[in-house]
């Protein structure tokens, strides 16, 4: 796929086929993540890959109750229209759009300064280079004609999920990304429209 459609495919999944990913595949994919600039040369990422319908409810044993706290705090939130469309479908897939997808990976990172509480930008280096190492694994799969979801945990998830898959101190979890084949038939909600033109600014803002 030319680069520029591959940009352009590159979406939030939240249905799948169920269709299983291939070790080739996966493996091609996450070595585009590791292809992604690192701050300390490093990259000290980790990747905790979990299949079967079990083994992946148990590492999101926090995401539902999370995404129904989200769904009441929408209601309060002054959104324009098309931001509600997008809320009002993907809030409630939640759950559905990672425990259904070919398979679960968990990215993670070390940090070692606060990344909650920097006290320098500098130190957010770290939490930077893991989400360039994140988007090469979202464009790599789109590359491959297959999809991904992405949650952000919310509260003590990521904390949970850690625990479950016993990851080590010191490492983060950034974002939980399913892996699958897109169903079709799903429809998604347009984006606001933006611009480049109205984003741009030339020598000044």
């Amino acid at each position: 796929m030319e680069f520029y459609e591959v940009l352009k495919a590159r979406h939030t999944v939240r249905r799948f086929t169920g269709e299983a990913i291939e070790d080739a595949v996966l493996h091609r994919i996450l070595q585009a993540g590791l292809s992604a600039p690192s701050n300390d040369h490093l990259r000290q990422w980790e990747f905790v890959v979990i299949r079967g319908e079990e083994n992946i409810a148990r590492v999101l044993g926090k995401v539902t109750e999370q995404g129904k706290m989200q769904q009441e705090l929408l209601k309060s939130r002054p959104l324009t229209e098309s931001q509600r469309k997008m809320y009002d479908h993907a809030v409630p897939n939640q759950y559905r759009m990672l425990s259904d997808s070919g398979c679960l990976i968990l990215p993670f990172f070390r940090q070692n300064a606060d990344v909650l509480h920097p006290a320098a930008l500098q130190h957010l280096n770290s939490f930077a280079s893991i989400w360039c190492c994140i988007e090469n694994i979202l464009l790599a799969a789109a590359a491959e004609g297959l999809g991904c979801s992405l949650r952000i945990p919310v509260g003590e998830e990521w904390q949970f999920a850690a625990k479950e898959v016993g990851a080590p101190e010191g490492y983060l979890l950034p974002c939980y990304l399913g892996l699958g084949h897109p169903d079709p038939t799903e429809t998604l909600p347009r984006q606001h429209p933006v611009s480049l033109e109205e984003k741009l600014h030339l020598e000044r803002w």
